[in-house]
């Protein structure tokens, strides 16, 4: 396999950097501050600003949906993480046991939350479909390698031979293909198609309507993969301009990020 060079500059196997990723505290912890990602690329292209204090300080802003997707996510396809999940029996998350609960364990969540992924992955796992893209493949499998001459770490939910299906959820599925750019899933098709080795007509997206329940399978044009290519190197660009051969964790940023702005002309 071959080396990766990190964003700290240091080089390591390929094989030994994927054995480490299995351990979810080292993928988003560690990992996330020495390997780009498509997340990572959204901050990006968002503000240096933005992607240099969410980087070095973390982003401790946690919505409803991010994590009704991650409860959805590890039931469907991590079934026996779900079960060591912590759930409190409580109508609030704003009362004393549901703080207890969490100042003991960490992370909970809510009877409620449980209820409500049970009844998308209900839904979700009693379509065909869904079943045969899910079924006959590997899930949240870690993949690092050199994009565009830069690390990128990415997991794909579903892996079968010669193709990826990325699981997603949504409030209004029928508006997904606009929603699909918005939140740059086109970034993320290109670095996981780069990742995985895999052509972007073998890529689809799994979405679950969170309010009529109803799934849709979304595939990928070559237009919208060729999207996500521009986006990448714009971000690229973008961290290459700000950050290339500094190190964020330690080196002073201020005269370059203070005097960042935006210009646009209004019409």
């Amino acid at each position: 396999m071959k080396d990766i060079t990190l964003l700290n500059k240091q080089t390591y196997l390929k094989k030994t950097l994927l054995g480490r990723m299995e351990n979810d505290s080292f993928y988003y912890g560690e990992l996330n501050k020495i390997a780009l990602s498509s997340s990572s690329l959204k901050l990006l292209l968002e503000s240096p600003k933005k992607y240099y204090y969410v980087t070095k300080y973390g982003n401790n802003e946690e919505t409803q949906p991010l994590r009704d997707g991650f409860l959805l996510h590890t039931l469907v396809l991590e079934p026996q993480k779900f079960d060591e999940l912590h759930f409190v029996d409580v109508a609030s998350k704003n009362t004393k046991k549901y703080k207890e609960a969490k100042e003991e364990f960490g992370k909970v969540y809510t009877s409620k939350e449980k209820k409500d992924a049970e009844r998308l992955a209900d839904a979700l796992l009693r379509n065909e479909k869904a079943l045969q893209l899910i079924g006959d493949a590997q899930h949240e499998v870690p993949a690092i390698g050199m994009v565009q001459g830069m690390p990128f770490r990415g997991k794909a939910d579903i892996l079968g031979k010669n193709r990826i299906c990325d699981l997603k959820s949504c409030s209004d599925i029928k508006n997904f293909k606009w929603s699909a750019k918005k939140y740059g899933y086109d970034i993320q098709t290109y670095l996981y198609c780069e990742l995985f080795d895999v052509h972007w007509l073998d890529m689809s997206f799994l979405v679950l309507d969170k309010g009529s329940l109803d799934v849709g399978v979304f595939e990928i044009s070559e237009e919208f993969f060729e999207a996500g290519k521009q986006k990448v190197t714009q971000a690229i660009n973008i961290y290459k301009e700000y950050f290339e051969n500094k190190d964020i964790m330690n080196d002073d940023f201020s005269d370059v990020l203070d005097n960042y702005y935006i210009t646009e002309k209004l019409k």
